[in-house]
């Protein structure tokens, strides 16, 4: 065993101020971009030229080097890439590596197996958020490394998996901007189909009219069960009343309730009634919902297009409701917000067209949760030795 500090060449704490934030810039890395063993860019604050030489006083972060989250998600790590500058954000810490010892991707996967992240997560402290300090950080008990070659080898396993993934969410990423890009064209711009010969009066096309929501889709209001039925061995529908385990398109199940309420059949559209109100999900599964989440279904079957719909309408989260804690949203104003809604011919094209689109994006997600999940199962065995990485040609080798 070693500690962590005697594998790297620096361990630096973040500034523990909000850095000002600006549309262009550096990307300013906090907790939540930062995923298991690479970033999460979309949305990712940026910084001035000046903010950035003001929050790397201490080092500056250059590819090959960790950033670590030290609150939630506690523990997650990923390498910046070479040739990227990166500025560190709240609650992280950067890590260089000894370059003549240790393998940067190798120590990210090593930091991300079970065994590791246990112990990582009995390190954190708090009341209600946990965090590690940087005292633990430093003194982390690291089991030996095997060679640098290795070390690179078994890391360039994890990282196959992790270019496919990444691959495939570039290709995500491109399909969803095609999508909203033809919403804004046709219901924004209101260049659709036939345009030119439809007449526009106060920004209404003539056919066309406003609904409230509650007319255009069916909408279930969540109601939470008796917390003494959870659990999380499967059991029963799973359940959710928050935003906690949405992820950037599709939601993901870890509790689970014996006595279910109300349900969100498969393919519904879960909307956020509390704080962040109007954060959007979808769910492949019939699951229970509690009060913070609601379900809807398009009336006319035209699920892709209220999908673009319901994101037009909470284009900023918390834009609608009140309260005297968090922002929430009732029924009756929920139900009321209004719709633009188009002739029936516009609608089934545009779902037509959009519905061929989500389900694409729809598979390439599959892909990549099943790669995430064989990622997984090998990451642990690669980094004790248990797998025989000796005949597996280094990148270079590769390459030539």
């Amino acid at each position: 065993m070693t500690r962590l500090d005697d594998l790297c060449k620096l361990i630096v704490d973040c500034e523990h101020k909000t850095a000002p934030v600006q549309e262009h810039g550096y990307p300013s890395i906090r907790t939540p971009n930062i995923g298991r063993g690479y970033f999460l860019l979309e949305g990712v604050n940026r910084v001035s030229e000046e903010t950035y030489s003001a929050w790397t006083r201490r080092a500056i972060p250059r590819g090959g080097d960790l950033i670590l989250a030290r609150e939630a998600p506690v523990g997650n790590v990923a390498v910046i890439p070479e040739g990227e500058q990166y500025c560190l954000g709240q609650r992280t810490v950067l890590i260089r590596p000894d370059g003549y010892r240790v393998d940067s991707y190798y120590l990210c996967f090593m930091l991300l197996t079970p065994e590791l992240q246990g112990q990582l997560l009995g390190k954190s402290g708090g009341a209600t958020v946990h965090h590690l300090n940087m005292k633990d950080i430093r003194a982390f008990r690291m089991p030996s490394l095997p060679s640098l070659p290795e070390q690179r080898r078994a890391a360039s396993v994890v990282r196959a998996y992790d270019d496919l993934i990444a691959t495939n969410q570039r290709r995500i990423a491109l399909l969803e901007d095609a999508a909203r890009r033809l919403y804004r064209e046709w219901f924004v711009h209101l260049r659709f189909p036939g345009h030119e010969s439809v007449l526009v009066k106060d920004g209404v096309p003539e056919g066309w009219v406003k609904l409230p929501l509650g007319d255009v889709a069916g909408i279930t209001m969540g109601q939470s069960p008796e917390s003494k039925y959870y659990n999380t061995d499967g059991d029963g529908l799973p359940f959710h009343q928050g935003v906690s385990d949405f992820g950037h398109r599709f939601i993901t199940h870890k509790t689970f309730t014996k006595q279910a309420t109300r349900v969100a059949a498969a393919g519904d559209i879960l909307c956020s009634v509390r704080a962040p109100v109007g954060r959007l999900n979808l769910t492949r599964d019939n699951i229970a919902i509690g009060r913070g989440l609601s379900a809807m279904r398009s009336r006319a079957g035209h699920q892709s297009l209220l999908f673009y719909q319901l994101g037009a309408l909470f284009v900023e989260e918390d834009m609608i409701g009140g309260g005297a804690i968090f922002a929430s949203v009732g029924k009756k104003e929920l139900f009321g917000q209004l719709i633009l809604q188009p002739k029936a011919e516009i609608s089934a094209e545009f779902d037509r067209l959009v519905s061929d689109i989500d389900l694409q994006i729809n598979t390439l997600d599959l892909q990549n949760r099943s790669l995430s999940d064989a990622r997984d199962l090998l990451l642990p065995k690669l980094m004790s030795g248990q797998l025989d990485v000796s005949g597996i040609p280094l990148p270079e080798e590769v390459a030539a």
